[in-house]
């Protein structure tokens, strides 16, 4: 491990520290938070992004009719566009919404030089983009799930190439007047509201800004959100700053009442007005060691998810490190509502497929995979295994569950591939497929150190299988988009809860989400019929049942090997307050203050 001192000459070399030649003073004092991301955003259209960097983004720019409150732990719903909870009938069927009057949209030249007001109709057009088929909206499978009585019928009428029908009416989504909206589903949506409530996905846009900007639109995310877009260098920088048209807002929330530290953020910020900070200036990092520095040396005051190479650095034996105390800098450890997973092409002629010896190929992967060593080694124990793809602080995730996910037996999955044909036949001390032809697994990796690091794991523990992998280098937004075409063998990808239900990570095996969330592209009609129940009934019992069932599928035919829940360590420097990670949503920073600093320091 580096010394700080080598670590702040190594920034200086990398050019990360603030240069002596920069202005003392500036005009105008501003409140910035500055951070970075360690994976590029991939657009800024909320129709056609699903990672969470990009969706990050969006939260805070588009908004949708509700939103968690940001300190109630468990998670509670409030209005936010909308002037109140919605109004349910029929069985869950029917959802009537009415919006707060006089919330606008950002001011842009496509409204002509007037104020643009957000009205139903908004909302309308923007949930029905997701049903454009030239849009390819990785999340249309998301929102089809909820049977928008008529939705599905319109994308259809479009398949082929002709123009999607924004104009005709549909009983699923209507606007009844200029401030009410309604939603009719197919069938019973107990949890619907969660749907209303993902801004960064169900934001409304206007549809003037579409229309003017059309593959443009990224470049002008114009939403109704606390902030705009400044700048923005693709994989390189984005900058947002206060909305000057954004409603009078003030910080305001329901902890619990045994929430000491909810309770004082609470008393300190009741009544200030949102959002509390004027920018936010996001670089993209990718290599941890610069990342690290840059908050090291001040350049960031913000640091999401401490580099696991550093963890110990700052937090010795889980305590904040005396260097950085005597800073001020204030550190949050927490369970993180999410997984890590490796997944596979079940379209892929080596690793897909639902025969007896594919399964015990992918089962057998998953069995060779030292989880805990990769905890230890490369994460530095800020993680836990997982046993089963459902989220931690969910409503179905069981803490003390144990199933062949989260188990590492070589031994074992020596027999699975023996015993199935996947043996070596000519001697040469690699395993041959059951056909007698040559087996070499191609593994998509991310070109940066933390990757590299997982590689050199996974290449040990596949070759002691007698496996041979070669790995497919890319840049993080290439292979999200070879993933989503089925363009690829294996690879890994991160998930995190959108919501309190458990059902959202069991998106990913839903055979109509084939190419949005199900990028494993897996279809069992058994474990189809499952989601489809769950969606439908309340919470109890025979729910819950339902979830435990679904699980053993998922272990059974391992399209995905879920690895690990992460611990994730956030640190802020003395300046940032206010500072709670969300459980489940991503818009949060105009819920923090940061002490006020010269412009263009």
């Amino acid at each position: 491990m580096r010394s700080r001192r080598e670590l702040l000459q190594a920034g200086a070399a990398l050019g990360l520290l603030p240069s002596a030649t920069r202005a003392a003073t500036a005009p105008t004092a501003e409140r910035v938070l500055r951070y970075a991301f360690r994976v590029a955003e991939t657009g800024m259209d909320p129709v056609r992004v699903n990672d969470i960097y990009s969706r990050t983004l969006t939260a805070h720019l588009f908004e949708g009719l509700y939103a968690y409150d940001h300190l109630a732990r468990p998670a509670k719903f409030r209005p936010l566009t909308a002037a109140a909870m919605p109004e349910v009938a029929d069985d869950f069927r029917r959802w009537t919404v009415r919006l707060r009057p006089g919330i606008l949209f950002a001011d842009d030249p496509a409204f002509g030089g007037r104020p643009r007001e957000l009205v139903a109709e908004d909302y309308v057009y923007s949930i029905k983009r997701y049903a454009d088929p030239q849009l390819k909206s990785p999340n249309w499978g998301y929102v089809d799930s909820y049977q928008l009585l008529g939705l599905a019928a319109l994308r259809q009428r479009a398949q082929g190439g002709q123009a999607f029908d924004y104009d005709t009416p549909i009983e699923g989504l209507r606007a009844l007047d200029r401030y009410t909206l309604q939603f009719r589903l197919a069938e019973p949506r107990p949890r619907f509201i969660e749907f209303l409530a993902v801004s960064d996905l169900m934001g409304a846009l206007a549809r003037e800004v579409v229309e003017r900007y059309g593959e443009r639109l990224p470049e002008h995310p114009v939403g109704t959100g606390p902030f705009v877009l400044q700048q923005w260098r693709r994989a390189s920088r984005v900058v947002l700053v206060r909305n000057p048209q954004y409603r009078e807002r003030v910080y305001d929330a329901e902890p619990a009442p045994d929430d000491a530290e909810g309770q004082a953020l609470l008393a300190r910020f009741k009544g200030r007005r949102l959002p509390m900070i004027d920018r936010v200036e996001v670089s993209i990092v990718e290599e941890s060691q610069p990342r690290w520095l840059a908050f090291l040396n001040g350049q960031h005051n913000f640091i999401e998810q401490v580099p696991a190479d550093f963890v110990e650095q700052a937090l010795p034996g889980g305590r904040l490190a005396p260097y950085l105390a005597q800073q001020g800098v204030k550190a949050w450890r927490n369970l993180r509502a999410d997984m890590s997973m490796v997944f596979f092409n079940l379209e892929d002629p080596v690793v897909g497929g639902y025969t007896p010896e594919r399964v015990a190929l992918r089962r057998a992967i998953g069995l060779g995979l030292d989880v805990g060593r990769e905890i230890r080694v490369v994460h530095r124990g800020q993680a836990r295994v997982a046993h089963a793809p459902i989220a931690p602080h969910t409503g179905a995730f069981d803490p003390a569950l144990s199933t062949e996910m989260g188990q590492y037996d070589p031994a074992r999955a020596r027999a699975l591939l023996d015993l199935y044909g996947w043996t070596d036949r000519n001697g040469d001390g690699w395993r041959e497929r059951p056909d007698g032809s040559p087996l070499t697994l191609v593994w998509s990796i991310e070109d940066n150190q933390r990757a590299r690091q997982l590689s050199e794991l996974w290449l040990r523990d596949l070759k002691s299988l007698g496996l041979r992998v070669e790995f497919k280098i890319g840049k993080w937004p290439e292979l999200l988009k070879a993933a989503r075409a089925g363009s690829f063998q294996m690879w890994h990808v991160g998930s995190m809860s959108a919501a309190p239900d458990s059902q959202g990570a069991l998106q990913r095996y839903d055979g109509s989400q084939v190419g949005g969330q199900n990028m494993a592209r897996f279809k069992r009609p058994e474990f189809d019929a499952i989601y489809q129940r769950l969606s439908a009934l309340p919470d109890g019992p025979e729910r819950d049942a339902l979830f435990r069932e679904a699980v053993r599928l998922t272990v059974a035919w391992m399209p995905y090997k879920v690895r690990w829940h992460s611990y994730i360590t956030d640190l802020a420097h003395a300046p940032v307050h206010g500072y709670r990670r969300p459980l489940f949503w991503q818009e949060w920073w105009h819920m923090v203050d940061v002490d006020p600093t010269p412009a263009g320091t």
